[in-house]
């Protein structure tokens, strides 16, 4: 039987609604995700950015604005505010997050010099979380994704899962945008199901463990 892995990306209290990178509606999320969370998932795996101060993500480092966009070490970066430095209640999960369930969590944006906006690389792809490492030791082939945000980290982790041969889901009511563009979202869902992604609702996921429980 295929083995099946949820990955929860980045749902920390900056990217949540009052938070310095706030995506729009992000609490939303949580309670579906809770609900994915007391599937029998072969494993359960949640990502946390995690920046040091200085970070070269921050628009404050460069002492420009967020939305700006500069080259850092040959690739373009968006600058954001300070959001989920290390050690900060920021960076922590919401805490109406069930994380009891959690099997692993990987760490991301650690590199001051790089941003990661995937589970699996950096955004030069020099450094691996680990992420794949351990997915291929549990011997999974399955991956759903939920979290934030749908146009950036989520995005860039499907492309990477997909590239490296995960057959993958995205559970779009458990996931949201950033939107600094109004298409934004929707053309991230475009391009994730066009490399071969299936997008995917909470309940159709539910069915499909259903399925699975009842096959003999």
């Amino acid at each position: 039987m295929t083995k099946k892995a949820l990955i929860i990306v980045d749902v920390q209290n900056d990217f949540l609604p009052g938070g310095a990178l706030a995506v729009p509606k992000g609490d939303q999320i949580i309670p579906p995700i809770n609900r994915m969370l007391q599937l029998p998932f072969d494993q359960i795996i949640a990502t946390r950015d995690f920046h040091p101060v200085k970070h070269s993500s921050f628009a404050s480092t460069w002492g420009k604005k967020p939305g700006e966009r500069i080259t850092v070490g040959g690739i373009e970066q968006i600058l954001w505010p300070d959001h989920c430095m290390q050690n900060t209640k920021g960076s922590e999960f919401a805490d109406s997050l069930d994380t009891s369930h959690f099997h692993k969590v990987f760490y991301k944006g650690t590199d001051s010099k790089v941003d990661s906006y995937s589970t699996f690389f950096d955004n030069k792809r020099l450094k691996s979380t680990g992420l794949e490492e351990y997915l291929r030791e549990n011997e999974i082939e399955e991956l759903y994704f939920a979290g934030l945000a749908t146009d950036y980290c989520v995005l860039y982790s499907v492309r990477d899962a997909l590239d490296l041969g995960f057959r993958s889901y995205v559970v779009t009511d458990a996931c949201r945008g950033v939107g600094l563009l109004p298409s934004d979202v929707e053309r991230a869902e475009e391009e994730m199901e066009a490399k071969g992604a299936t997008l995917i609702a909470t309940e159709e996921v539910e069915q499909k463990f259903s399925e699975r429980l009842l096959a003999p």
